[in-house]
């Protein structure tokens, strides 16, 4: 079973932050570059799970299940927006910014990625002897 973890210690911030700008380069080369059925849609919301989860625990004093916890959550709730096609009904249909941020259609396929993301998390996190777990 998954231990509520410690917190985060000064120094593991800035390695979290250090992870989540890396993150967050690769995300923005993949939105520029990348146009695929597979890379940009998928190995993209993986990622996009753990820059999420890595600004979370550089920015805040969470747990690794609270931060994990939280990070499934937001991505579970913009996927519900998507199919509730709230960026439309907020005028926001075809600003490519928001497309990009929050995403443009939903897919069930994405609820997947974002547990292969959480999976893939705990897989590092417990990985790091007496870090994480």
């Amino acid at each position: 079973m998954l231990s509520q973890g410690r917190r985060v210690s000064g120094n593991a911030r800035l390695l979290y932050a250090g992870a989540a700008i890396a993150l967050f380069c690769v995300e923005v080369a993949i939105a520029l570059f990348v146009n695929d059925a597979f890379v940009r849609p998928y190995v993209g919301d993986v990622l996009a799970i753990l820059l999420v989860y890595t600004a979370l625990r550089a920015a805040t004093p969470l747990s690794l299940r609270s931060a994990l916890a939280t990070t499934l959550a937001i991505a579970v709730l913009i996927e519900v927006a998507q199919a509730a096609k709230l960026l439309s009904a907020l005028g926001l249909g075809e600003n490519r910014l928001a497309r990009i941020v929050f995403g443009g259609s939903f897919d069930w396929l994405d609820l997947l990625a974002y547990a292969a993301g959480g999976i893939v998390i705990v897989g590092i996190e417990l990985a790091r002897p007496g870090k994480g777990a």
